[in-house]
């Protein structure tokens, strides 16, 4: 996934706080989270340290934003789906697709994420671990929800299910290009099929 080397459209017409954030997710994937100053961010997105300071704290705060905004999206996106009426099957099917487009259309967010995660404070490191075993509880209690009902093997246990999928996810900044021949979409649906075929009894 090669970086961005201008922030979208209307970047310095945004507020600051995702004027910040646009020009460090820049910034993080062409040169890297540690060789990214503070300096060089402010002076990016036409603002003084102090606004930084104001919304944010610390670069930390940044690179933490970074990820859990995406995280926040895809949370609630699961939250809705999972709460929806829908047999499990398909509830389940929608989830691991979702999961696959929201990290593909933020691709770069994952990229500099999981490139430089090790780096951020114990704290926030911490915090990002238990946002992100909450998003996969809640996945992995639509495929228990299915084992228990019978609508899913229970041949191998949810966990390893949940970790052969989201390994394919996490994967993704590693080989998909907007240019290649599969959509975000027809990528989605493919990996989704293959974690519904996993699970048939």
């Amino acid at each position: 996934m090669a970086a961005r080397t201008t922030e979208p459209e209307g970047t310095h017409e945004a507020p600051v706080p995702q004027r910040l954030l646009a020009v460090a997710t820049r910034l993080f994937a062409e040169r890297g989270y540690d060789r990214t100053s503070v300096q060089e961010i402010v002076e990016a997105a036409g603002v003084t340290k102090g606004a930084l300071y104001h919304y944010f704290g610390s670069k930390d705060d940044l690179l933490h934003e970074v990820y859990a905004r995406m995280l926040r999206r895809q949370q609630q996106r699961l939250d809705a789906v999972a709460a929806s009426d829908a047999p499990v099957e398909d509830r389940l099917r929608a989830a691991a697709a979702d999961v696959v487009v929201t990290t593909i259309e933020n691709l770069d967010d994952a990229m500099i994420f999981f490139r430089s995660m090790h780096q951020l404070s114990p704290e926030k490191f911490k915090q990002v671990r238990a946002e992100r075993r909450r998003y996969h509880e809640r996945f992995r209690a639509l495929v228990e929800e299915g084992q228990r009902s019978g609508v899913f093997s229970t041949a191998t246990p949810a966990d390893l299910v949940v970790d052969y999928h989201f390994g394919s996810v996490h994967h993704l900044s590693t080989w998909y290009r907007a240019d290649g021949p599969l959509t975000p979409q027809q990528v989605a649906d493919h990996l989704a099929d293959l974690l519904l075929r996993a699970l048939r009894p």
